[in-house]
């Protein structure tokens, strides 16, 4: 059997305009065109390009992938092996990020003193009073967590209405691109990724690449986070998140 390009997108959960992308670079090219010219994947396209997204989900940049896939020496088996030992440090390393990196800047740092008026005209139905208890007593000893309390506890009305005005022109900017069909790790996603970072660093604590991808699996993880973003567009936590890796990758 083969499969049209928008069949193969919807089972990978990829846009169409990435497909588009990895034939135009060779990573994935299909092994079929119908008489009209259009894609027609097979089963050995998608068993392809399972492997290319299970090396994009551990963060290597395509054109690593390339050469992975297309070494000569290399077996199924091998990618294997070589994706099992990559995920156990990974998940090792990630389980000791400071997950309060995400709390703390999302839960809006839990020390703003707003009356309850103002804390619904800077925030909406979100109130940050319900992640405090919990930030605190997981994350207070972290050093991201007392910077950025030391740096909000100044903070005005005016200066939390400021700074949700940036970072809500932030996501619409990522999911403009989303709607648009552009990848993840094209150049203007990770753009935008990198000034989500600096907005971090500028408004909050020193938000490192190691942070801010740590962030990003956050927005996937923890479903509250993830409801936030799909509340903006279904499927942006995910789109966040790929964006934030890609872009600390492009910084080695």
């Amino acid at each position: 059997m083969s499969y049209s390009v928008g069949q193969v997108a919807r089972f990978a959960g990829v846009t169409v305009r990435t497909l588009h992308h990895y034939d135009e670079i060779g990573l994935l090219v299909p092994s079929e065109r119908n008489h009209a010219g259009h894609r027609r994947y097979g089963d050995d396209d998608l068993d392809r390009l399972q492997q290319i997204l299970f090396y994009r989900e551990l963060g290597f940049p395509l054109d690593e992938v390339a050469v992975l896939l297309d070494d000569p020496d290399a077996d199924p088996q091998e990618h294997l092996r070589r994706q099992h030992d990559v995920l156990k440090a990974r998940i090792g390393k990630l389980q000791e990020m400071a997950a309060a990196v995400a709390y703390t800047m999302e839960a809006r740092r839990m020390n703003v003193r707003l009356t309850p008026e103002e804390k619904f005209e800077v925030f909406g139905d979100f109130d940050p009073d319900d992640y405090a208890a919990e930030a605190a007593e997981r994350w207070g000893g972290c050093d991201a967590y007392k910077e950025s309390q030391r740096r909000t506890a100044s903070y005005t009305k005016e200066d939390w209405k400021r700074l949700m005005a940036e970072f809500d022109a932030i996501h619409r900017k990522m999911a403009d691109l989303m709607a648009q069909g552009v990848a993840a790790d094209s150049e203007a996603a990770m753009d935008v990724a990198e000034e989500h970072r600096q907005f971090i660093s500028g408004g909050y604590y020193d938000c490192s690449y190691e942070m801010h991808t740590g962030l990003g699996e956050m927005y996937v993880a923890d479903e509250r986070f993830t409801a936030t973003y799909e509340k903006i567009r279904p499927g942006l936590a995910v789109y966040m998140r790929d964006a934030m890796l890609a872009n600390a990758v492009r910084q080695v």
